[in-house]
């Protein structure tokens, strides 16, 4: 498919704020109430990651509810038949991006089976806490700002996918950034993500030679026991001191059961906390040897996120610490976890990178998926103080430099 952008409709001028939103003068009980009802039309529409109509229904949710609450429309881009939104505030370069997405893993109908409620405090539904409820946050966080110009948001729809057709886009919004704030759902506790493993994936294909398994077995070369001198060696390249993982994972092999299989493919999974382990595998990979004589390899694949090392979080994340003491949300923690998400796209492009500001909650891509509806405002409460704190340090640090130049 073809890719198309359609620009902004009715932006304020960069001296003006966009709408600050019903939010900053609303009570708390109206704030909590404007983000459940946001929260309620995004989760209600479904979207599914590899459906691109169901996608794009949920893209123009988005936007509306986007543009409800930030003043103007934003520039919709549709890349590859996927839909992305951007808005951007002011007119000079983004210094701040606030990055989600609005796809997720659950097929159409799950609303059937998982209907959007709230319960004791407790919000469900599918893809409410990965990560619908950290858009809407963006969205009431941005719209309480005194002056949002410098920032911009980046809400994909392909990110369950791994991606693929948001990537460079993501790349180059964040490219110059002075931080990019990753909107996903937080760790246990609520705790922020300060690293996230890089993630390389292979295909293995091996070639053998058909024969008949009963009749005359010795003239084939047999798929099935070369890909298990393989599956044995993977599992090898794997490097628990350091944190690298090395699982292969989908096998498939042979045709009938009384032939010699002439071919196998399995999947490999690779997790890593640092590009050296990241190329130390993708090489070792690479080498991979036929044990059997007469077989061949093909190994596909590589490197497919960069790791988000903590030196890339860290000082964003005492910021928010800091703040978070300041607004009385209580003490910060910070977690490393496996999974992967577009802020691994911004940090390997060296753009610092704080993730899991989303919903505190539990169960993403399980039947117990949910959010804590009191954290809401707390999250949203955090994510403006931030947002502020590093516009207002950018500007210190220009104005700086600008004298230094001049003197």
């Amino acid at each position: 498919m073809g890719n198309e952008t359609s620009a902004p409709r009715d932006a304020p001028p960069e001296s003006a704020a966009a709408s600050p939103g019903e939010s900053v003068a609303a009570s708390p009980g109206e704030s909590v109430a404007e983000m459940l009802a946001d929260l309620e039309a995004l989760v209600t529409c479904e979207s599914p990651s590899a459906d691109l109509a169901a996608v794009a229904r949920s893209a123009d949710v988005v936007a509306a509810i986007g543009t409800r609450r930030l003043g103007f429309v934003p520039e919709r881009v549709v890349l590859d038949g996927r839909s992305h939104l951007r808005w951007r505030f002011g007119s000079g370069a983004n210094r701040v991006l606030l990055l989600g997405h609005h796809d997720t893993v659950w097929p159409t109908g799950s609303l059937a089976t998982h209907p959007f409620g709230v319960d004791a405090g407790v919000l469900r539904g599918p893809g409410c806490f990965d990560m619908k409820a950290g858009v809407v946050i963006a969205f009431h966080a941005v719209a309480a700002l005194a002056d949002p110009s410098g920032v911009a948001i980046l809400v994909t729809g392909d990110e369950e996918l791994g991606s693929p057709s948001s990537r460079a886009l993501i790349e180059a919004e964040a490219a110059g950034c002075a931080a990019a704030l990753v909107l996903e759902a937080s760790a246990d506790g609520g705790a922020l993500k300060t690293e996230r493993k890089g993630i390389s994936l292979y295909q293995v294909t091996v070639r053998g030679r058909a024969s008949h398994a009963g009749l005359e077995p010795e003239l084939g070369v047999n798929a099935s026991i070369e890909a298990a001198h393989q599956v044995l060696a993977v599992s090898q390249l794997g490097d628990a001191s350091r944190g690298t993982t090395v699982t292969p994972t989908v096998l498939e092999s042979g045709t009938t059961t009384n032939t010699v299989p002439a071919a196998a493919t399995f999947a490999v999974d690779v997790r890593v906390r640092d590009l050296e382990e990241q190329d130390r595998v993708h090489a070792a990979m690479l080498e991979l040897q036929p044990v059997l004589a007469g077989a061949e390899l093909v190994i596909t694949g590589g490197p497919n996120r960069p790791p988000l090392e903590r030196s890339s979080s860290a000082d964003l994340f005492r910021r928010a610490a800091g703040l978070a003491v300041e607004l009385g949300l209580g003490q910060l923690e910070e977690a490393a976890v496996g999974g992967a998400s577009d802020g691994n796209f911004t940090a390997g492009i060296g753009t610092p990178t704080l993730d899991g500001l989303g919903a505190v909650g539990g169960g993403a891509h399980a039947d117990n998926e949910h959010v804590l509806v009191a954290e809401l405002p707390r999250r949203t409460a955090l994510l403006t103080a931030l947002i502020t704190d590093l516009l207002t340090a950018d500007q210190v640090s220009k104005r700086a430099t600008a004298g230094a130049d001049r003197s």
